[in-house]
């Protein structure tokens, strides 16, 4: 009986895809490592070129220690700057793993537990579903499965509104999903998350990134905020897409500022000798120089799944959000990884099993930094190497080229607009406020936010007009204003479709009308 009980666990083991056969998975010799570290180096070196990145920065650790690290590129196109190892980017999304990290520090000190009620620690918290809000619990706050559509009024971040109001507009988000039964992303409650971390440290989210993580584990060149970024010396620019031609942006882009006031969802400024600092120490569970700074079981509780992203992919297998971080099936060895986007694309991943890790930084958002990691893993591993770059540039080009087919086309013979005046006003919803519509030199602008951000309105047809807003400064397409008029004429609201989100978030009704109530 015991024997065939040996029999059924080993392979109930096997078949999960962990013991036994992965302890004969051989880690390469030294001079093995060189090679594959050569290899991915001119690998790396032109991917970037075909992707017309500009400039990028890659480490890798092994065994809690840097054994690669290196800038390509330059960190302006057109310039002749190169990135280094020290060169600063933004992070991006890949923030979130800090936040997590120290709500995860609270809890070792007795402020939180991850199961308590948010509501017990702030009482203004609030959800569109109150008993959604009651239920809510700390750990929820990260974990990704809020019931609210994905990005969620993310465009709140760029038009001026401040952490306080993005966290109390979260009330008005209508939900599209049962709360825990879905995968969706989200920025917003991350905010929440940092106010709980703030009122029991008593000191503001940047102050706490600084003394508790970046002094201690000695990322001296780290960073939370908007000036550090802007004064840095080595850093990199910013660089965006117009109809397939690359262009930089001022380093004082007027739009800067969103990823700071995403803060504990986006806000560091990073580069690759901290970052592989960082690595170390979400490798080695928490400690640095024999000091536990978070408890191992805490992080392992920030490492581990807690919600299902996507299952049965041939590919990427299952994967799973966990706090900060995603946790993805992978021969021979699960990996642990999160991105991050702002104009920016960053990408953390790491093997425990292997004790290694890749930190990728990139000063252009495609998909090569997920890519350079993933197959650096695999070779590592001693598996055949696909040419994961040139599959996905080759699939990116395909839909690109399918996006233009699928381009609205404006009509021939459009229907005429009303008098532009009959548009003018003022229009408001419980997300986003109010906005106000103008007629500017005989055209419709729109006007949002705190800020003031103004986008043009182009006629279409009848009461359509199409977005444009000059984000990067110069026209962007960015959806349609649709007007809702009765059939006596009168405008009563407007729909923003691209604000909508699976929602009405972009549903504005017209002050005056009888449903409009503006705070």
């Amino acid at each position: 009986m015991k024997r065939i009980l040996v029999i059924l666990m080993a392979v109930f083991m096997l078949q999960a895809g962990i013991g036994f056969t992965q302890e004969k998975v051989a880690r390469p010799t030294d001079e093995q490592l060189k090679k594959i570290l050569a290899d991915f180096d001119q690998y790396a070196a032109k991917a970037m070129d075909d992707w017309k990145i500009p400039g990028m920065a890659v480490g890798i650790v092994q065994d809690g220690k840097t054994i690669f690290a290196r800038g390509y590129g330059v960190k302006a196109l057109g310039g002749d700057n190169p990135v280094t190892e020290k060169t600063i980017f933004q992070i991006g999304s890949t923030t979130k793993a800090f936040t997590a990290t120290l709500a995860a520090m609270l809890v070792d000190e007795g402020k939180f537990n991850w199961d308590d009620k948010v509501v017990h620690y702030a009482p203004d918290f609030m959800m569109f579903d109150p008993w959604v809000t009651r239920e809510f619990q700390i750990v929820d706050l990260m974990s990704q499965h809020s019931g609210l559509p994905g990005y969620a009024a993310d465009a709140l971040f760029s038009v001026g509104f401040d952490r306080s109001y993005i966290r109390q507009a979260l009330r008005n988000i209508k939900p599209v999903s049962s709360f825990r039964a879905k995968y969706a992303y989200q920025n917003g409650l991350w905010l929440v998350a940092s106010q709980l971390i703030e009122k029991y440290s008593g000191k503001t989210y940047e102050q706490d990134l600084k003394e508790r993580i970046f002094d201690p584990l000695g990322m001296s060149d780290s960073s939370a905020d908007m000036p550090s970024f802007l004064k840095a010396k080595d850093v990199s620019g910013l660089h965006v897409d117009e109809e397939d031609k690359i262009l930089a942006l001022p380093k004082n882009w007027g739009f800067l500022d969103w990823s700071y006031v995403a803060g504990p969802a986006g806000a560091i400024n990073s580069n690759i000798v901290d970052m592989t600092k960082w690595l170390i120490f979400q490798m080695n569970n928490g400690k640095v120089n024999d000091k536990q700074l978070v408890s191992e079981a805490n992080m392992q509780v920030i490492h581990s799944p807690k919600t299902i992203v996507g299952l049965g992919s041939p590919v990427h297998k299952n994967v799973f959000y966990c706090l900060g971080w995603l946790y993805q099936e992978h021969s021979p060895f699960p990996i642990i990884w999160h991105n991050g986007g702002t104009l920016m694309k960053t990408m953390v991943a790491y093997i425990p099993e292997q004790r290694i890790g890749v930190v990728v930084l990139s000063n252009y958002v495609t998909e090569l930094p997920e890519l350079l990691a993933f197959r650096f893993f695999d070779q590592y591993a001693g598996k055949p190497v696909e040419d994961l770059s040139a599959k996905a540039l080759a699939e990116q080009k395909k839909k690109k080229k399918e996006m233009k087919t699928k381009k609205p086309v404006a009509p021939r013979n459009p229907l005429a607009a009303m008098p532009l005046d009959r548009y003018a006003g003022k229009y408001f919803n419980e997300v986003y406020s109010t906005v106000t519509i103008s007629v500017v030199d005989g055209k419709l602008i729109l006007d949002i936010g705190p800020k003031k951000v103004k986008m043009s309105l182009k006629h279409w047809d009848k009461d359509i007009f199409a977005v444009n807003w000059p984000i990067y400064g110069f026209e962007q397409e960015s959806g349609f204003a649709g007007f809702q008029v009765n059939p006596q004429g009168k405008v009563n609201g407007v729909i923003l479709d691209f604000l909508n989100q699976d929602d009405d978030l972009g549903v504005f009704k017209r002050i005056g009308s009888e449903k409009a109530v503006p705070k």
